[in-house]
């Protein structure tokens, strides 16, 4: 206790640090209120069929990723998912395409390219999901819960929606530039924590009226998700050391290298990034549909629209080790690293430097990055099973699945930037053990 006081005490002494942090408090709870913000021309005492709609399936996902804003029929309802959506393209685009290639190569002004490309596609999503969103509200809300009808709802609620989802992303672009962790992250994230008192005292009020031992059951779900926590942690902090030997080397006076020093080769170099924009690509489906939900459809649409079928998830964990490989080619560069390591007088015993070396580290990253993709998509799915094994369905997500792993990767990455300030400043780290891993993942 004494420790973490004199902590917080340091981070409060820092004032780069402090107003980093203030701020990002500060817009997370402006996104917050704007998700209570109904739409203008809704009766919010009528939402009460919009709720129960988004009470399980995929819309339920979709409800928390919005932290409560799509069942609120607010102005933020769309959330900060079309701008997910829209990276995905531009980044695919980058493989495929060679103007978008040559963006990437031209440094910070291809960079600005990107992300202006980004947010025109941002828009021109939204002014499809927009008008879907509608339409669903018109489907599930009674008929006097809409105070304003007609085109004139219509043509203002589009805009609205559109411009709130701009909005939300100002907030995580101005998160990232002048406060503390990646913006679009921390938004996901708060959104998720927003929903989790809910979903606990759900599952604990239900387990409380059962006969036969209901409190007992919760204490294993509580256990069970502490080990399925403890295993994300692993999963994101997990290393493979590669060692590489530094030549002896005297500039003027002084001697450098003649050492061993080991390279830390991430399990799961990607971070959280794999598991955001598989999320994201499978809500498409259910947004084509027009926000359905499971109970009103059939066949294949269905089983996309229900994330406990076997289609749900077994397409969800095929995209997921499919995006950890593809962010892992992205992060990791085997032949920048053996170029620098062979600048530097490095190289690793039994490899000659070079080409080699870039084809050792490669082979090492795709053999390490197989089974840290299969063990994130096994997380990721442990929700389906624990829903199977009557796990309420709000609390169930937070039972390994997307939810975890984001609250995990999210909070370790913005408290090792809070630790690298309070190293830099010759200040003690958050932990005492040893420095805090993480992958700083940037959307």
């Amino acid at each position: 206790m004494k420790r973490l006081i004199e902590t917080l005490t340091n981070i409060w002494r820092i004032e780069e640090l402090r107003n980093r942090i203030l701020t990002t408090l500060g817009l997370l709870l402006i996104y917050r209120l704007g998700a209570h913000v109904v739409l203008p021309g809704i009766d919010p005492t009528k939402l009460a069929a919009l709720s129960q709609q988004t009470a399980t399936g995929v819309l339920g996902l979709l409800d928390m990723f919005s932290g409560g804003a799509f069942s609120n029929a607010s102005v933020l309802a769309l959330g900060i998912m079309p701008y997910i959506s829209a990276s995905i393209v531009v980044q695919l685009l980058g493989i495929a395409v060679p103007y978008f290639q040559r963006l990437q190569r031209e440094g910070e002004s291809g960079r600005r390219k990107i992300n202006q490309i980004t947010r025109y596609l941002t828009v021109a999503i939204l002014l499809m999901q927009a008008p879907a969103y509608l339409t669903n509200l018109h489907a599930t809300l009674p008929p006097d819960a809409f105070v304003i009808s007609g085109s004139l709802f219509t043509i203002t609620s589009i805009i609205i929606l559109t411009a709130g989802t701009m909005f939300v992303m100002w907030i995580g672009e101005k998160i990232t530039d002048r406060g503390i962790g990646n913006g679009i992250s921390l938004i996901i994230m708060i959104g998720i924590i927003a929903r989790l008192p809910f979903a606990f005292m759900a599952e604990f009020i239900s387990r409380v009226e059962e006969q036969g031992g209901g409190l007992v059951i919760f204490l294993a779900e509580i256990i069970m998700l502490a080990v399925v926590i403890v295993f994300a942690i692993l999963l994101v902090q997990g290393t493979r050391k590669v060692p590489v030997n530094y030549a002896k080397r005297i500039v003027g006076n002084r001697q450098y290298g003649g050492v061993r020093q080991y390279i830390p080769l991430k399990i799961n170099a990607s971070g959280v990034m794999p598991i955001i924009f598989a999320q994201a690509i499978m809500f498409v489906p259910v947004i084509l549909l027009g926000f359905s939900s499971s109970e009103t459809l059939t066949g294949i649409s269905a089983a996309f629209a229900d994330f406990t079928s076997f289609t749900y998830n077994f397409t969800f964990a095929v995209l997921i080790i499919g995006f950890t490989y593809f962010y892992t080619a992205i992060t990791v560069n085997p032949t920048q690293m053996a170029e620098d390591m062979k600048r530097n007088g490095g190289f690793i015993p039994g490899v000659k430097p070079g080409k080699k070396t870039a084809e050792y580290i490669d082979t090492i990253m795709s053999r390490i990055t197989l089974p840290g993709s299969i063990f994130l998509a096994i997380i990721a799915i442990l929700p389906a099973f624990a829903i199977l094994a009557g796990v309420n369905n709000q609390f169930a997500h937070f039972y390994g699945g997307t939810s975890l792993l984001i609250l995990v990767g999210v909070v370790l990455d913005t408290l090792q930037q809070i630790e690298s300030h309070l190293l830099m400043r010759h200040y003690d780290g958050l932990m005492k053990s040893g420095r805090i891993k993480g992958r700083r993942s940037v959307i």
